[in-house]
């Protein structure tokens, strides 16, 4: 096992962009012993060899990585949906026909992912486990578990765009109870309020598009894990795929991983504060976000998350008398807030954005006057205030 810490090989602070497609083996047994190493698939090789496989710059972000997530190992990939295909993929065994099963609450990317790759494509048999009431009832879980008898299970911790809050710790449980693998997209949630490998996951992605990055001027993903065999398999599939995200991205996300932990606790803060504003204001039919003690998920949220925060999304509808009216409310609001909250079809910004999400999940959730808010950590005044006079000058 091949678990030395990896060193710089100059003085610097960090580790420079290594921008080598190929590196210098000097000669033929080199070669030789390089390529038969490879095949072990190490986590640090005794020599680099080409950047699909292994790369000194990812390296050390990735053991950035490791250090935010408590995990024995992590591997960079230049997005979020590579992170969850090879998460995934590994799992894919010829001959086995057993299902893989899916929370219904989960990224509008990933279900067109199970649809056309998983489904469409590669002819896996996929069940679906809805919550009732915005909550996830766990003898309903358990006894689809039994039924079904799955492979692998796949959910996030706060789901999107509902923010709904899984029982993290008992649903792994149940998970392992049926012999099945635990796979956990913990992006909204992030390593700053819960740390899925404690609870048992097996494995953890990240969007680190979102807020590993934080500001919205990389696209990269994350899967990490304590298995060394899984990290194995993960090596090997990332290495034939080309999942492998550049040097230069990799160093640019290693420099904004160290200021984390205190954009994130800022931008949890600010998104309290956010949703409390909108419950006063009787233009908003429902605000969705569990810090609030009406969410459903507010108790589980409370246990899961030790009062640390709870996610910086807030997610929220118009009121009005149809649909049609919703509509001219929810497209006033964005056209009054336009100047200073931005629609991206993103999350995790430095800057606070927002997304209509009628036009993006269409009848998924055909709520025409919902809103996705992604804070920022700006000022929360700051926010409060520009949501304040929109809501007062664009409803008078």
């Amino acid at each position: 096992m091949n678990r030395k810490k990896y060193e710089r090989p100059v003085n610097s602070t960090r580790t420079p962009v290594y921008r080598d497609a190929g590196f210098e083996l000097t000669n033929a047994d080199i070669t030789f012993e390089a390529f038969q190493n490879e095949k072990e698939n190490y986590y640090i090789p005794e020599k680099f060899i080409y950047s699909r496989y292994r790369n000194p710059t990812i390296l050390e972000a990735e053991e950035t990585i490791m250090k935010l997530v408590g995990s024995n190992w992590a591997l960079l990939t230049q997005s979020g949906m590579s992170a969850i295909d090879t998460a995934l993929s590994i799992f894919q065994k010829a001959g086995d026909s057993r299902p893989w099963l899916f929370f219904s609450e989960i990224y509008g990317g990933t279900n067109s992912y199970i649809d056309s790759v998983l489904e469409d494509r590669r002819g896996i048999n996929i069940q679906r486990f809805q919550p009732d009431d915005m909550l996830y009832d766990m003898q309903k879980f358990d006894e689809q578990m039994k039924a079904l008898k799955p492979s692998v299970v796949y959910f996030e911790i706060i789901s999107n765009p509902m923010l709904i809050v899984a029982q993290a710790d008992e649903i792994i449980d149940i998970i392992h109870n049926y012999n099945a693998i635990a796979v956990i997209d913990n992006t909204f949630a992030t390593p700053y309020l819960v740390n899925p490998l404690e609870l048992g996951a097996d494995i953890v992605v990240h969007s680190a598009t979102k807020y590993l990055g934080g500001h919205g001027n990389i696209t990269a993903g994350a899967l990490c894990g304590n298995d060394e065999c899984l990290l194995k398999d993960a090596l090997e599939y990332r290495k034939l795929t080309g999942h492998m995200i550049s040097p230069d991205d990799a160093y640019r996300l290693n420099t904004q991983m160290q200021s984390f932990s205190l954009r994130f606790e800022k931008q949890c803060h600010n998104a309290y504060a956010i949703a409390s504003e909108l419950v006063r204001s009787d233009l908003i039919s429902k605000v969705y976000y569990p810090g609030l003690n009406k969410h459903t998920s507010y108790s589980i949220a409370s246990e899961l998350f030790q009062d640390k925060g709870y996610g910086a999304i807030v997610t929220f509808s118009f009121s009005g008398k149809d649909n049609n009216q919703k509509r001219q409310r929810r497209d006033a609001f964005i056209e009054s807030v336009s100047e200073f909250i931005m629609l991206v079809p993103t999350l995790g910004n430095s800057h606070t954005i927002l997304m209509p999400v009628e036009p993006i999940w269409g009848d998924r959730y055909p709520d025409p006057g919902m809103i996705r808010l992604s804070l920022g950590f700006e000022e929360a005044d700051e926010i409060v205030e520009i949501i304040r006079n929109a809501l007062r000058s664009s409803f008078q």
